[in-house]
């Protein structure tokens, strides 16, 4: 059949046989184009939809215009606890923790005013908790230097064992250190702090010198962090960083009882085999970015794979219905995954329900894989290509369907990188990644991180080995 012409038919016949090949070649050439162009439209008009809700975006970078999921209507009922709510009191601090005991005897009745005397076998205790004036303890050590009466050869004592040789002990350098990894504080913010609380006047180079101090200490023991790591099935998850002025990644790796970071100038997939180790059989929770794609057990993140469905459903069109279908699959599983982490539903049960889930799902994005929508499609295959990787969890025990732990994780040092604007080089990042390590683990374990690295500078400063921070007792392996 004769194309159409590009114009009214009775103006194309007055045209000569080779002007109409020459003018159908241009408009077929700009026709191209146009849709090239309408393609380049759309892509930018989806860039700029995007959201927290269908992109990995932050919900700090949604735009002001970006309506949030609306709060939950009113109950109508009052707020505080609510009839049967279980009383919460603070306990009282054990009597032998007491500092000070002030006995308060009514000095006559309160209806008669007769005189009062004894004493009562059960008083009302109330306790007033309240921070001394805190002073730092400043010990000077004084080195004679005595003459020989036998060479005249002078001789400096030097110093007790024990007493470290700069002017900061083991407990304020742990102090400092927590302030920076614990509490996202920069160098100046520490320097007012310590003035301000301690009366304590200290340098910017100082605290910059013990930050580098203890982050020697602490090479060892989170050096045995990572290869603990690499025997568990672990959460991961990456962040952008800024070293010397330079792009770095800061990765996260989080197990159940342990977390390591790691910042890295690479997103690559060598960081992955260098953080989890180049044998690793155990099973990595993460989103679809592909550095991942060389483990051999994987666990892609539904909560990543929920914004993609949002994402296919907010480009409208054709690969609209397949995201609500996608979306409505991931709410079931989600619901019978809440009801097995609270003990209303078992695994084996979860296994039967997600047969017929699975199945339905499979359908769905073989339905997306052959829509319309090129970027719809395009997610659809690669889900297919790697189905395996969406139910790992159902066969691992202790592995969550998503990488919030990681995410969670990564939070803390991301508002540190805000503040902070990142480190300065080399020295700095070995500081980061090894303190919000050592943070994170105690936390997990429920440790005090202060009492902790107190006690790696004083076995760094006696010259013993530094505390390990690895579990005491043989866990299975699971992923936060």
């Amino acid at each position: 059949m004769d194309q159409e012409p590009p114009i009214p038919k009775e103006l194309w016949d007055t045209i000569p046989p080779a002007a109409q090949a020459a003018l159908r070649a241009a408009f077929d050439q700009m026709q191209q184009r146009i849709a090239r162009l309408e393609q380049a439209v759309a892509d930018l008009q989806a860039r700029l939809g995007q959201n927290s809700s269908n992109s990995s975006r932050p919900p700090s970078t949604d735009p002001p215009q970006h309506k949030r999921k609306p709060p939950a209507p009113p109950s109508g009922r009052r707020r505080g606890g609510q009839p049967g709510h279980r009383r919460h009191q603070r306990p009282l601090v054990a009597p032998e923790q007491v500092t000070d005991t002030i006995d308060c005897k009514p000095p006559a009745c309160g209806h008669c005013g007769e005189k009062l005397g004894g004493t009562d076998p059960e008083p009302a205790r109330h306790q007033v908790a309240e921070l001394p004036p805190m002073t730092p303890q400043v010990t000077e050590y004084r080195l004679h230097r005595l003459a020989c009466p036998a060479c005249g050869q002078r001789t400096r004592a030097p110093l007790p064992p024990g007493v470290p040789r700069g002017a900061f002990g083991p407990r304020l350098t742990a102090v400092l250190a927590v302030l920076a990894g614990g509490y996202r504080l920069g160098q100046r913010p520490i320097r007012q702090l310590c003035a301000d609380l301690f009366g304590l006047s200290i340098s910017l180079g100082m605290i910059g010198k013990l930050q580098r101090q203890v982050a020697g200490t602490l090479e060892a023991p989170v050096a045995q962090l990572r290869a603990y790591v690499q025997g568990q099935s672990a959460n991961v998850d990456e962040t952008g960083w800024r070293e010397g002025g330079r792009r770095a990644w800061l990765w996260a790796a989080v197990t159940r009882l342990v977390s390591v970071f790691v910042i890295a100038p690479s997103r690559g997939a060598a960081v992955v085999g260098e953080l989890l180790g180049s044998g690793y059989r155990k099973v990595v929770s993460c989103d679809r970015w592909k550095a991942y794609r060389g483990c051999r057990l994987v666990q892609w993140c539904w909560a990543h794979l929920r914004r993609d469905f949002q994402a296919m459903i907010d480009r409208h069109g054709e690969g609209q219905a397949i995201g609500e279908a996608l979306l409505d699959h991931s709410n079931h599983l989600f619901s019978w995954c809440h009801r097995v982490r609270d003990g209303t539903l078992s695994r084996a049960t979860l296994q039967k329900y997600v047969g017929w889930l699975r199945a339905c799902f499979r359908e769905d994005l073989e339905r997306g894989a052959a829509c319309g929508c090129a970027k719809t499609a395009g997610t659809c295959r690669d889900l297919l290509a790697h189905e395996g990787w969406l139910w790992t969890f159902l066969w691992h025990e202790g592995v969550e369907l998503t990488n919030n732990a990681a995410e969670r994780a990564l939070r803390h040092a991301v508002l540190w990188r805000k503040s902070s604007g990142g480190t300065g080089g080399e020295g700095g990042s070995r500081f980061v990644e090894r303190v919000l390590s050592v943070v994170a683990t105690c936390r997990q374990q429920g440790r005090g991180v202060l009492d902790y690295l107190t006690a790696c500078c004083q076995a760094h400063i006696h010259k013993q080995p530094i505390p390990s921070l690895l579990p005491a007792t043989k866990v299975t392996p699971a992923a936060a």
